[in-house]
C-alpha cells in the first residue's frame, strides 16, 4: 500500500512519474462527490453563507456556477471585484461553516476503501485533483483514512484555470508521468466531466451530484464504487 501522506511535493511527484512510467493506466479522482458524497453539506454552507451575506442561490445556479469551481472564482463572480483579503476571508468562513455541518456523517462513498485496495494490489496508480482548498483535502481524507492510497494529491493551489478547463487533470497526468489518454478521471459534476474530456481521458461518471442522464456523455455511469473493476477499466483504456 502506498506509504505516502499530504499533499504532493514535487520530490514526490518526480519519484511518481519514474515509478508509473510502466504503469498500463492510472486512475484520477476528484474529490466532492467522488472521495465523499459532500455536496449537500456544501449546498447548505453555501446557501448559508450567501444568504449571511444578502444572496439567494438556487439550485441550478449551484449546479452551473459554483460546483467544481474553485472559491474564488464563484465568490467573486457572485461578490465581484473584491479584494484578495476579502475573498479569503469569505473562503474561509464558508469552508468552515461546511465542516462543521458534515463532521459527523463523513465517510468515503459505498464501495470507495475496496475499490481503493484493489488498485493497490494491481498496481494501478492514483491520483486526487480537485478544486477544493487544502483544508478540505486534508478534512476529507484524514478523516475517511484514505490519504494513504495516493500517490498525486493536487488541490486548487496548483492551478490557474478552474474546471471545465482541463488544467488540473492535465496536471495530475503529467505528475503521475502518463499520457492523458492513459489516465482514467472519476467525476460527478457536469464541468469536471467536461475537464476530464477535455484533457484527452476517459470519464466515469458517479450520480451522486447528477443523475444517471445527465452523465450520458461519460464513458462508463455508475453509482457508487461496488462492482467496478480492473477488468472494467482496462476495457476503457482499450476502447
Amino acid at each position: 500500500m502506498s506509504k505516502r501522506s499530504g499533499l504532493s511535493t514535487l520530490d514526490q511527484i518526480a519519484k511518481s512519474k519514474i515509478t508509473n512510467q510502466k504503469s498500463q493506466f492510472a486512475v484520477i479522482f476528484d474529490m466532492d462527490g467522488v472521495i465523499v458524497d459532500s455536496n449537500p453539506y456544501h449546498k447548505i454552507a453555501i446557501q448559508q453563507f450567501c444568504k449571511e451575506h444578502g444572496h439567494e442561490l438556487s439550485d441550478e445556479h449551484l449546479l452551473k456556477h459554483v460546483y467544481g469551481r474553485t472559491n474564488r472564482e464563484w465568490i467573486t463572480a457572485l461578490f465581484g471585484a473584491i479584494p484578495d483579503k476579502v475573498i479569503l476571508q469569505y473562503t474561509e468562513e464558508k469552508e468552515e461553516l461546511y465542516r462543521r455541518l458534515f463532521d459527523k456523517d463523513i465517510r468515503p462513498v459505498r464501495g470507495l476503501v475496496d475499490f481503493l485496495n484493489l488498485l493497490d494490489r494491481s498496481n494501478i496508480p492514483r491520483a486526487i485533483g480537485t478544486s477544493a482548498p487544502r483544508s478540505n483535502v486534508d478534512f476529507s481524507l484524514k478523516r475517511t483514512g484514505t490519504e494513504k492510497y495516493f500517490d498525486v494529491i493536487l488541490n486548487d493551489t496548483f492551478v490557474t484555470h478552474s474546471k471545465p478547463h482541463p488544467e488540473i487533470y492535465l496536471k495530475c497526468a503529467e505528475a503521475l508521468g502518463l499520457p492523458n489518454n492513459r489516465c482514467i478521471v472519476i467525476e460527478d459534476s457536469l464541468s469536471g466531466v467536461q475537464a476530464g474530456k477535455a484533457a484527452g481521458s476517459k470519464v466515469i461518471g458517479i450520480t451522486t451530484t447528477h443523475p444517471k442522464e445527465e452523465l450520458s456523455h461519460c464513458d462508463l455511469v455508475i453509482d457508487d464504487f461496488v462492482g467496478l473493476t480492473t477488468e472494467k477499466l482496462v476495457a476503457l483504456i482499450q476502447d
